[in-house]
Parts: C-alpha cells; structure tokens; sequence
C-alpha cells in the first residue's frame, strides 16, 4: 500500500517536495513546515486554475482561492481548508505575532498536514480519473532536526545554518514570552508580599498557588538557557550562512537590528535587509518598506517607496506587510484601499489587522457600518492575544448588564493578559473596579487595591485624576466594612487591602 507521501506524489510530483519538507518539519521545526504548507497551497491552487483554464488575477492567495471558488472550481468545504492551510502558513511566518508557544505550533502544523491530505482525497478526481488510492499514514518523526544539525556543522550547508538559526530563533521569542511573563509574576507577588503584614486571604492564596505551580517549568526553562543566549546562538547561524544565503542574509541584518548577540547595530542590520529586500526576499522588502512608512536610523519616509515595497510584499502573501500596506493608504485618507488591505491581512488570521478592520466597519471607514461583523472580528483578534482587541472586548462585556458568567470570566482572563504583556493603565482600572463591585461574581479588595496601586504607579496625570476619585472610594468602602466588626479573617484581607492603599 502507498503511503501518505507516495499519495501525494501520485496526485502531483510538483507538490510532493514541500509535503515531505512540511511534515519532516512538524517536531523539529514547525514554524518551516507551516511555511512549506503554505508554498504547497499555493503550487496546488495554481494547478488547479491551470486543470480548469482559470487566469488568476492577483498573485495574492487569498484572492486566488476566492477566485477558484466563484468559478466553481472548488466546493465551499474545499475553499475553507485551503483557507485553514493559507492562515495557518502565515502563522509559522510570524509566529512571534500569534503568542503561540512551540507545542501550539506543532499541534498546527500537524493537523495541517492531515488537512492536506484531506484536501487531496477530495480533489483527486478534478486532475486524475476515478477515486483517490489508499494509503497508509506513516507517523511524523524527528529525524529532520538532527540531520539539519549535522549538514549545518559538518556540511556546512547554508539552508541548514539558516533554518537551525530560524529554530532558534522562533525558540528565542517564546522563551523571551516567557521570561517577561515569569518577571511579571514576580514583580507581582514580590510587591504584594512586601505590602502585607498579615496572612493573605484566600483570593490571595490561590493567586500564589498558581504562580507557585507555573514557576517551576518556567524557571527550569531559563536556567539552562535565557532567551539571550538562544538568540545569540540564532545570531550565529545567520551571520555564517548570510554570505550564500539571501534569506540568512536578511535575518543577519535583523539580529544586529536587535542586537541578538549583544549591542544593537542598527546601521550595519538596515544596510544587509536593504541587501536581501533587492534580492527579493519578501520578508525584507516588508520590513524596508516599513522603514519607508515610518523612517528609521538609515531610512527616512519616502511613502512611494514604502508603497512600493509593500506592496511586493503584500502580493506575496506577507500579512505584515498587507497591514502595513492599509496604514499607508488610511494616513493618506484613502480608505477604501486602506479597507481593501487591512482585509486581506485580517483574512490571513494576522491580529493586528483584525482589529483595525473591526474599527473600520465600526466606523464605516472605506466599507458600510456593519457593527455585527466588527464584532466577529474583534473577538477573533481578542481570542488571538491581541492587547487592544482584549480589552476592547473586556470593557464591553463588563459593560453589558447581560453577560454571563463565562463571558464575565472571559473578560477577566482578558485584562489579566493585558495587564501582563502591557501593564496597560486602564485594564488595571477596568479589573480593581470589576473585583470592588462584584462585578465578576465575587468582591476581592485585595486585588482591586493591589491593582489600582499598579495604576497609579504606572500612570500618566490625567489617568491619575481618574485614579484618584476610585482610590477615596475603596478606601471608604473598606473603611465602612472594618466598621461592621467583621471576622478576624475578615479584618486582615481588609487590612492588607488598607495598607496597600496607604
């Protein structure tokens, strides 16, 4: 019996490289078999238009498979997976702008490759006559990472040297998450336990359990490496293979950009990413023309040069640069190419843009107001980690009369996210008032005046005069409970709650 490569081999030779690069990746590297998923969706969208006598009219995969679907080439389950496969490409793209974690990324690329293979079964007969063959699946391994290792140090092979850099790199922004995450942590029950004089309350304690419990995973993580000394490493392997390798040569220019192995050198980094962008390495020409939009240490804005290379990008699939591309075209109040754009790029499953796109139809801003499906997408960017997005729909909820019990918690998960990846102002305001007035189900003073402590540390004046009448008020209503004579355990959460607003 055939199994799964031999299948797609037999449905078309020209796609069976990147399905066996795509799934050889899955363990090791998931972040490159998502980008070989994505390249094997494109190959088969342009042998199906080619099979049917389909003239694409962008080079734009997401229009190309619309296309394909208003000329009845595909059936609407089809031009879902090939969506799925499209969206899910672009994450191992940018991975670092999903917060997903590298067990996340293996879960997607895995079922991006049964999705694939369902996808083919289905189509089979459009490019061959009869039912698909069967075949056997053979289970993904993780002999792709140690014979990259290999050919990079012993072969000295610049695609290996890159896509070892590009595994240590995509290590080195999750453990960077990581590191911020477990910092906050800290910072945050350092401060608290400094601030209390008397046993916490039970709110409190399980608040310490929980950090207790996700320390230990997280410390062990960063002792035996810091996102440093991964990045370092990533730097390593980029500077190596940029001498023969047009996309080492990019990511080279981006780690001395950030400084991966130490100072940040931003005038030698732009100069090897203007380098890599003329060679027509699509990340580059994203984030050149970003440079263009915005200026930067070597670029000053030019916007027919950002417009441009943007727009390359964006032709490429590069979500970023879709978005990037709508920025452009909102600052010059062209909105209805602006709404084109920043679609397209929310369509990609791209967050950023699926907030500003919901914004958009609020507004009616180059589209009709259409305040229902603003609301899809700006739950789908929340659900995606986007800050904005979060608290945008943290307040509604908490705002709403009606919301249930789920969404309430929902709406706290939210602000905490906020609060950590942000140390947002307002979502510390938003959460102390939800716990002082039982909003969430429960009353927490502890947490609320813990919390609006952190507003008021991290705020600017005029947030401080919003602060400030909050601030009377729990203190009175913690004064008007003490008054009450309640329990003895009562009064300490109380009192730590008191002298955190001292």
């Amino acid at each position: 019996m055939l199994n799964d490569i031999e299948f797609i081999n037999g449905f078309s030779t020209e796609l069976s490289d990147d399905y066996r690069l795509a799934k050889s990746y899955v363990r090791d590297i998931p972040t490159q078999a998502l980008v070989y998923i994505r390249s094997f969706t494109h190959k088969l969208a342009a042998q199906l238009a080619v099979q049917h006598g389909v003239t694409f009219t962008s080079a734009n995969l997401y229009d190309r498979i619309e296309q394909l679907n208003q000329r009845r080439v595909i059936d609407v389950a089809a031009v879902r997976a090939l969506h799925r496969l499209r969206s899910d490409g672009n994450r191992g793209a940018h991975p670092e702008k999903y917060h997903l974690t590298q067990t996340q990324l293996v879960n997607i690329a895995e079922k991006s490759i049964h999705q694939i293979l369902q996808v083919i079964e289905k189509l089979y007969p459009s490019l061959h006559p009869g039912v698909a063959p069967h075949y056997q699946f053979e289970a993904f391994d993780s002999f792709a990472g140690r014979d990259l290792c290999y050919r990079a140090v012993m072969k000295n092979d610049p695609e290996a040297q890159y896509l070892v850099g590009m595994s240590l790199k995509a290590k080195g922004l999750m453990l960077q998450e990581q590191e911020r995450a477990l910092a906050q942590t800290t910072d945050d029950s350092l401060l608290a336990s400094s601030n209390s004089s008397s046993a916490s309350s039970s709110s409190t304690s399980s608040s310490s359990n929980s950090a207790e419990s996700n320390t230990p995973s997280l410390i062990s993580t960063t002792v035996e490496q810091t996102s440093a000394d991964v990045f370092a490493q990533a730097a390593h392997w980029f500077h190596i293979a940029s001498a023969h390798h047009q996309a080492a040569l990019f990511e080279h220019g981006v780690s001395l950009l950030h400084g991966y192995s130490g100072a940040e050198n931003p005038a030698t980094g732009e100069a090897f990413i203007a380098q890599a962008a003329a060679q027509g390495i699509v990340n580059a020409q994203a984030l050149l023309g970003f440079f263009y939009l915005v200026g930067s240490d070597q670029f000053e804005v030019d916007i027919n040069q950002a417009e441009t290379l943007l727009t390359l990008a964006a032709n490429a699939e590069d979500a970023e640069a879709m978005s990037n591309l709508g920025v452009l075209f909102y600052q010059n109040q062209q909105f209805e190419q602006a709404y084109l754009w920043v679609n397209k790029a929310a369509q990609t499953g791209y967050p950023h843009a699926q907030y500003h796109l919901a914004l958009m139809l609020e507004q009616g801003e180059g589209c009709q107001i259409d305040l229902a499906t603003s609301q899809q997408w700006m739950q789908e960017a929340a659900e995606q980690g986007q800050l904005d997005a979060m608290l945008r729909c943290s307040s509604d909820i908490l705002h709403d009369d009606d919301a249930s019990q789920e969404q309430l918690n929902i709406a706290e998960h939210y602000l905490h996210e906020v609060i950590k990846y942000g140390r947002n102002v307002t979502a510390m305001i938003e959460l102390s008032v939800a716990l002082a007035d039982g909003i969430l189900g429960r009353i927490d003073v502890v947490q609320a005046a813990y919390l609006l402590q952190q507003a008021n540390l991290h705020a600017n004046e005029i947030q401080r005069q919003v602060i400030e009448p909050l601030w009377q008020s729990l203190q009175m209503q913690i004064d008007s409970v003490i008054a009450l004579n309640p329990t003895e355990d009562e009064l300490a959460t109380l009192q730590q709650a008191k002298c955190l607003l001292a």
